[in-house]
């Protein structure tokens, strides 16, 4: 879901076709050249690293990092293969892509040993559905799907989503749905009291049906347009990643962010090492560094991504800690799931709705 970073502050998205080595970031098309044991190479997100998180890593460790970033945790997976690993010893997936990854034998099974700070991570991050055991992968960021909407033009607060349905007369042409089947089709299954991940085709043909009854009302699906319009005021409402609406909710302060009651996806980006990690002690490393409470709370303020480190939340001002677009409350948050493959019939089976729903 590369669209909930795209907007990223002090993304380095920009730089495209620059060489900043001498700054520890390079171009992701750019080959390491031979690593050393003094060297590390990580694949990143736009934003995740800055000048002084590599600065304070080399200072502690005498280990120079150097970021590669991405843009999508597909051009990641592509660019590494056709790599052959490309020399990284630290890798940034989302949480789906770890078990494709992993499906993959693509990924170092984590020695625990060297790990310090996993028991200060909160309960939900641990043994998560897409890598059960913590086998391979380590979080560093998390967020949610739900809704932003302007306070000013709706005289009742969405709930949840059955807001959608209920006042879908008011709402009509001035929401947007993600353009993304699975969310789309899970938030409704949820609604609908089902899981986001449902594989039963009765429950996906229900969730189905009823969105063809809100079908006449959606303005249309988008994953990143629907930014511009809402803050022009076109929009009232829309579906959206966690991440995009704290940074906009800072450009128009009448815009609220709700994480519906009946739960919705929660997504995590982590950190793994590759079987062809160069570098597998400094990766520890690395890994050892990020779980440090400071760094996890330095990491949170400077991005509008939710720490996963219960001890770095505690470090955090009591405005960033109350911020409910980015720690919601219960029940939502109790509810929420995280988005897992499916097999292929019924990958098929959303696609075709999806098909029947957006067309026309």
């Amino acid at each position: 879901m590369p669209t909930r970073r795209q907007f990223l502050k002090g993304s380095l998205t920009a730089v495209s076709g620059m060489i900043l080595s001498s700054c520890g970031w390079r171009l992701a098309n750019v080959s390491p050249p031979n690593v050393s044991a003094d060297l590390l190479y990580l694949y990143t997100w736009a934003g995740y690293t800055d000048d002084d998180l590599l600065s304070r890593f080399e200072s502690e460790t005498k280990v120079a990092a150097i970021a590669d970033v991405f843009d999508s945790n597909e051009a990641m997976l592509a660019r590494f293969q056709a790599s052959g690993g490309g020399g990284y010893s630290i890798i940034y997936p989302s949480d789906y892509m770890v078990r494709q990854m992993a499906d993959l034998d693509l990924l170092l099974e984590l020695d625990k040993k060297k790990i310090m700070g996993l028991d200060q991570l909160f309960p939900q991050f641990l043994n998560p559905l897409y890598d059960p055991g913590d086998r391979y992968s380590i979080p560093v960021s998390w967020g949610t799907t739900g809704l932003i909407y302007n306070s000013k033009k709706l005289s009742d607060v969405p709930r949840d989503w059955d807001y959608l349905w209920k006042n879908k007369a008011i709402l009509k042409k001035k929401f947007t749905l993600l353009n993304d089947v699975r969310e789309v089709m899970g938030a409704t299954l949820k609604m609908l009291g089902y899981s986001y991940n449902s594989t039963n085709p009765k429950e996906i043909e229900q969730a189905f049906n009823k969105l063809k009854e809100l079908k006449d009302s959606i303005a249309s699906f988008s994953s990143d347009a629907w930014r511009d319009q809402i803050l022009a005021g076109d929009l009232t409402l829309a579906m959206c990643y966690s991440a995009d609406a704290s940074e906009l909710i800072e450009e128009n302060e009448d815009l609220r962010y709700v994480l519906p009651a009946s739960g919705s996806s929660l997504w995590a980006d982590t950190i793994v090492i590759p079987k062809t990690a160069p570098n597998i002690e400094g990766a520890y490393q690395w890994i050892n560094f990020m779980l440090k409470p400071e760094i996890a709370a330095s990491i949170c303020e400077r991005l509008s991504f939710a720490t996963p480190n219960k001890k770095g939340f505690e470090l955090l001002p009591q405005e960033l800690q109350e911020n409910v677009t980015l720690f919601p409350p219960n029940p939502g948050l109790s509810l929420s799931e995280g988005l897992i493959p499916v097999d292929d019939e019924i990958s098929e089976l959303y696609d075709r709705y999806w098909t029947l729903l957006t067309s026309g």
